[in-house]
């Protein structure tokens, strides 16, 4: 029996590379469909359940020593937290800056596509604007950060690095991770019909991989989760920002 699994679950079950690869199979394929389908649809009511169900599963697989195994726990200083913040919005603000250098506002930028799933109506007044950024902002700091690295940068890496160790684990997980964005940024669903915009996917890919690394090195500085999701609750919120205040609202 591993000693970091909960015990109603059979003696197969450890923290390893397998579980690993099983839990990116049976999360992030099915989560791939549904962001496409909600791309296509309109609702992103299920990528919500998506994000609490990657939440979950830790907390329903891992005991408590499984669980400060891969990161739950009180960081090491307030210090390696406010410097996760500081990079979180630097990385979203960069990030936002190179695609309106190479793409401007067109679908091309990843930023301007994701913002349409926004439906920010261009007639909104500057107030229902704000309160309608505080919802996104606060909604897009809680649901993906919790969900995305308590399963990509806690139970997957943890489960790969007790096999294959830190470095391997690293890539793994962070090439999960960027592939799993595609289906919010690659394939893309314009007019109509679906499309694959080849060069800004691989930058878009490479940049989840890069951001994903830091989030990983942020989580280990702060010996905590709490790294990675704080940078990333800060990327969010510059990704945010940067679609209400700085494209145009609107559909293509």
């Amino acid at each position: 029996m591993s000693l970091h699994v909960r015990k109603i679950w059979p003696s197969w079950v450890d923290l390893n590379w397998k579980l690993g690869l099983l839990l990116i199979i049976a999360v992030c394929i099915p989560r791939f469909v549904l962001v496409l389908q909600a791309n296509a649809g309109g609702s992103y009511q299920y990528i919500g359940l998506i994000m609490i169900l990657s939440a979950i599963i830790p907390i329903m697989l891992l005991n408590k020593s499984g669980l400060q195994e891969i990161g739950v726990r009180r960081p090491k200083n307030l210090g390696s937290i406010i410097l996760a913040f500081i990079i979180g919005l630097a990385l979203s603000s960069l990030l936002f800056y190179l695609g309106k250098l190479l793409y401007g506002t067109s679908y091309e930028n990843w930023y301007s596509y994701i913002g349409r799933s926004y439906n920010i109506d261009p007639d909104l007044t500057s107030d229902a604007k704000r309160t309608l950024f505080f919802i996104m902002a606060g909604t897009a700091m809680i649901f993906s950060p919790m969900g995305e690295e308590l399963f990509f940068r806690g139970i997957v890496h943890s489960s790969f690095k007790k096999s294959w160790g830190e470095s391997r684990a690293s890539i793994l997980d962070a090439s999960a991770f960027s592939i799993t964005h595609v289906a919010h940024f690659g394939f893309v669903f314009v007019q109509g019909r679906w499309a694959f915009l080849f060069v800004p996917t691989i930058i878009w890919v490479l940049s989840m991989f890069l951001v994903s690394l830091i989030f990983i090195y942020l989580k280990n500085k702060s010996v905590s989760l709490w790294g990675a999701i704080i940078c990333h609750a800060a990327f969010n919120l510059g990704m945010v920002y940067f679609i209400f205040y700085h494209l145009p609202p609107g559909h293509f």
